[in-house]
C-alpha cells in the first residue's frame, strides 16, 4: 500500500478536486478535513471520499460554491441552507457561526438544511473545545440510508452520527460515533481491502448475519444494524432522535426520496464554558475527574484508561511520524479519478 504523509494527503485532495472544478478556498477546505480524518486514523472519512465527491458533483449532487444562506437569525439559533455544497464548507462556516452566538449568549443553536455529507464530526466538536466551548452535534440521513431498524431489516435509517466535546487542558475530549454498529465508511474500507468485519455490524437482504461487507453493497442490498448488539434498541432509539433533531427540526426532514445521496440535516448545540464556570474552576474539575477515570484498577490485559478522543490523538502522533497507509483499491480509484479529471497526481 502507498504510504502518505499530512502534506501529501492535503495536496492529493486539492488536485483531484479542483481539477473536477472546485474553487481553491473551498478544495482546500475540504482537503484540510479529509486529511485529517486519516491521520486521526477515520480512513473512513478520508481521502477515499474523494470518488464519491467527484460523482456528486457530475450528478449534480454537489455544488461547489453554493450559497451559505441563513434563513433565520436569531441571537442564539441560525438556521442555515447549504444549498448543496460541500458539507464541510457548510458545516465550517456554522461552525464559526455559532461559536460567536455562544460568545454572546452563553449558548447557541444551528441547525443546516440541504448539506451534503459533511465528514467526521468530531473533527468540529473538536475545533469548538479548543476555542473553550462544550457542543454536541448530530447528523441525520433525511433518506432511507443504510441501517435497518430494531427487529427489522429494511434499510429504514441513516447512521446517524453524534459527537460530544469539552475542552480537557490543551486537548479536548470528543465523543463522536456512529448510532449503528459502523460507520458505512468503514464498510467501504473494508470491502476496499478484501476483509470480513466484525460479527454484529451488518445483515444480508433476507436478515441474515454476515461479516462479509459485499454483502451491504449487493443488488438487493443488506443493511447495518443499530448500535448495541443485544441491546440495539439503544442504538436504534438515539437514531430516531437523531432524525428529530436533526432532520425534522432542521427542515432537512425524514423519510424523503427526492434528496441526493449523502445529504445531511445537521443540528449543533454550542455553549461558552466561562459563563457557566470560572476558567480554573472548570479546568481544576476537569483535571479531578480525569483523574479519577483514570486511576481505575483495570481489567486483565488492559494497559491504560483511555479518555474518549484520545486514541484519535494517539494515532495522530503516530501517523505524523509513520504516515497513512492508503489501500492499493482506494489509491487505483484516486488515480483512475484523476485520470479521467485530466490531472496526473503530484505527491
Amino acid at each position: 500500500m502507498p504510504n502518505f504523509n499530512a502534506d501529501q494527503l492535503l495536496s492529493l485532495s486539492i488536485q483531484i478536486l479542483t481539477a473536477a472544478g472546485v474553487g481553491a478556498e473551498e478544495a482546500e477546505m475540504v482537503g484540510i478535513e479529509l486529511r485529517d480524518a486519516n491521520m486521526v486514523g477515520h480512513d473512513s472519512h478520508g481521502v477515499m471520499r474523494l470518488m464519491q465527491y467527484a460523482d456528486g458533483i457530475d450528478q449534480g449532487h454537489v455544488k461547489p460554491g453554493g450559497e451559505f444562506e441563513v434563513i433565520k437569525d436569531l441571537p442564539s439559533l441560525a438556521i442555515i441552507d447549504g444549498h448543496f455544497n460541500f458539507g464541510q464548507v457548510t458545516a465550517t462556516k456554522a461552525l464559526h457561526l455559532g461559536l460567536e452566538k455562544a460568545a454572546a449568549c452563553a449558548t447557541a443553536t444551528v441547525v443546516i438544511r440541504n448539506c451534503n455529507h459533511v465528514g467526521r464530526l468530531g473533527s468540529y466538536s473538536q475545533k469548538a473545545a479548543e476555542a473553550g466551548f462544550a457542543s454536541m452535534m448530530a447528523v441525520n440521513a433525511p433518506g432511507p440510508g443504510g441501517v435497518a431498524v430494531y427487529g427489522g431489516i429494511e434499510r429504514k435509517l441513516g447512521t446517524n452520527p453524534i459527537t460530544m466535546s469539552a475542552p480537557w487542558g490543551d486537548k479536548a475530549l470528543v465523543l463522536d460515533m456512529t448510532t449503528s454498529a459502523s460507520a458505512e465508511g468503514k464498510l467501504r474500507v473494508a470491502f476496499q481491502k478484501g476483509v470480513q468485519v466484525p460479527e454484529g455490524w451488518i445483515i444480508d437482504a433476507e436478515g441474515n448475519p454476515s461479516t462479509d461487507p459485499a454483502v451491504f453493497y449487493a443488488d438487493p442490498p443488506g443493511a447495518l444494524l443499530p448500535l448495541g448488539g443485544p441491546l440495539a434498541f439503544k442504538g436504534y432509539g438515539m437514531s430516531v432522535m437523531i432524525d428529530v433533531f436533526a432532520g425534522m427540526l432542521s427542515g432537512s426532514g425524514i423519510c424523503r426520496t427526492d434528496l441526493p445521496r449523502g445529504a445531511n440535516g445537521v443540528w449543533m448545540q454550542f455553549l461558552d464554558i466561562k459563563q457557566f464556570l470560572e476558567p480554573a474552576e472548570y479546568a481544576s474539575l476537569m483535571e479531578t475527574y480525569v483523574a479519577n477515570i483514570k486511576s481505575s484498577k483495570r481489567a486483565p490485559g488492559v494497559d491504560e484508561i483511555l479518555m474518549p478522543g484520545e486514541i484519535e490523538l494517539r494515532r495522530q502522533d503516530e501517523r505524523r511520524v509513520k504516515g497513512v497507509d492508503v489501500p492499493d483499491e482506494t489509491w487505483r480509484q484516486l488515480n483512475e479519478l484523476a485520470s479521467r479529471l485530466g490531472c496526473s497526481l503530484k505527491v
